[in-house]
């Protein structure tokens, strides 16, 4: 464990963490107007907004890209031709950021965040793991029903119509009284309450079928199942939650379309006798208990009032078709709020770093030297030369980063210099020269100096 909390991961975890816990919300944001200008659009592209808004809160925390550099290695591509008069030096501590800060916390402070944090991911792990477990309980205790007349020509039906031909799912009933439900992986089986097919109307059955069917041929289950494992190590924040529920309503009004459509050949009939239906079957099956964990129903959702009216609202609105000028010009809105808002959470990302004892004196137990993370050096570094382009590496158009290991005495002074990696001899000359004679302030432990291990990049770039 302490060999863990004193590497680079640790690091790297809280980084990921503390960057996570602002770019998140501006994630939702950008997510939230962007489906705000396709309101008018069909469900499909704003359950893809927000799923889409899901991944990359997930993984945007974790992007080291930063856009200054994309933007010098865009440059660097179009060499000028007087590029090798308009050289320059650049000299960074550790990955030469240009934009972006290191926030330094206290190493007990780090170790008690990652901690919690390992707890929260337990228990939504945990969690997980528990209502896979009760679904698939809940399915193998359910007996399968046949059926049979008109019932059984409309589920074949449905079937054809939204392509679900390979294997037909099941149809069982659950001693559990729970459903109407969807549940499986790989062959989708409908849960539904028993004596359910004595107690509904025919069209009501007919909706409540079609919408399940939904679920089966677009592998919502398989889907559901996902979103939670990608969204795991982020499940601790709040704006994850409204993500996700924003993606369950959305995948609801999603297969409440495809099923209005499906029961008639109407649209605008076979919506408002949907709707109809949605609101019998919801009145009848109000007493019924909540929806296990990964299971998706019709009425996975009714819990949430706000919710159930806003699918009703939007089977009963007519929908006003927009001009193709108009689409392309949404279009392109949300994609500058989305590169827009994923630009600036890189350009303003932390990196968050910690003192790591390297060396212990075995009779006190002080560190005798440590390794500092380059960003916290910057500020340190009080007098020495600059280094100079070599006229040599210009004139060849040799051009690329010398990356130096420094180790700086307790009068801050550098005592030894290592080359990590370097382009050319004529360049790791230049910054040798240079780096030596660079002098700090003393590096304080608990008010006393200490040896410090950190890194130098220096980069010769011919751009500028």
């Amino acid at each position: 464990m302490n060999a863990l909390l004193s590497s680079p991961v640790l690091s790297w975890l809280l980084s990921y963490l503390f960057n996570a816990l602002w770019q998140i919300p501006l994630l939702f944001a950008a997510a939230w107007i962007a489906t705000r200008m396709l309101r008018r659009t069909s469900p499909q592209v704003v359950h893809r907004v927000w799923v889409g808004a899901l991944l990359l809160e997930a993984v945007l925390p974790a992007c080291r890209l930063r856009v200054p550099d994309l933007w010098h290695a865009l440059l660097s591509l179009f060499p000028t031709t007087n590029a090798a008069d308009a050289g320059g030096v650049r000299v960074a501590f550790g990955s030469a950021t240009a934009i972006g800060g290191t926030l330094r916390l206290p190493f007990a402070f780090e170790t008690g965040i990652v901690l919690v944090w390992a707890c929260c991911l337990l228990y939504f792990a945990v969690r997980l793991v528990w209502g896979l477990h009760q679904t698939r309980i809940l399915a193998r205790s359910a007996s399968c029903i046949t059926l049979t007349g008109d019932t059984a020509f409309r589920w074949t039906q449905h079937c054809q119509r939204l392509g679900i031909t390979a294997s037909s799912p099941e149809i069982a009933a659950s001693p559990q009284e729970v459903g109407p439900v969807t549940v499986g992986l790989r062959r989708g089986r409908v849960l539904l309450p028993s004596a359910f097919l004595e107690n509904i109307a025919a069209s009501d059955l007919d909706a409540v079928l079609a919408h399940e069917l939904a679920h089966i041929q677009r592998h919502d289950f398989a889907k559901n199942l996902l979103y939670g494992l990608v969204s795991l190590p982020i499940a601790w924040h709040p704006v994850v939650w409204w993500t996700r529920a924003r993606i369950a309503e959305s995948r609801e009004l999603v297969c409440d379309g495809i099923a209005a459509d499906a029961i008639t050949a109407e649209a605008v009939a076979g919506r408002k006798q949907y709707a109809q239906s949605l609101l019998r079957v919801a009145s009848m099956l109000s007493s019924r208990p909540a929806i296990p964990l990964h299971a998706l129903g019709i009425l996975s959702l009714n819990a949430d009032a706000r919710i159930f009216e806003r699918r009703i609202m939007a089977l009963t609105h007519k929908r006003i078709p927009m001009s193709a000028a108009r689409c392309i010009l949404i279009a392109a809105g949300c994609s500058f709020v989305v590169l827009a808002t994923c630009a600036s959470a890189l350009a303003l990302r932390t990196d968050v770093s910690a003192l790591t004892p390297i060396t212990e004196n075995q009779a006190s137990g002080t560190p005798t030297k440590i390794h500092v993370k380059a960003g916290i050096m910057t500020g340190q570094k009080i007098s020495g030369d600059n280094p100079v382009y070599p006229k040599e590496a210009r004139a060849k158009k040799i051009q690329g980063a010398v990356v130096l290991e420094a180790t700086i005495g307790k009068d801050g002074a550098i005592e030894n210099l290592k080359v990590l990696k370097t382009p050319d001899p004529s360049l790791t000359k230049s910054a040798l020269e240079a780096v030596r004679t660079w002098r700090y302030r003393p590096y304080l432990l608990n008010g006393d100096p200490v040896e410090v291990e950190t890194t130098v990049n220096v980069t010769y770039n011919l751009a500028g």
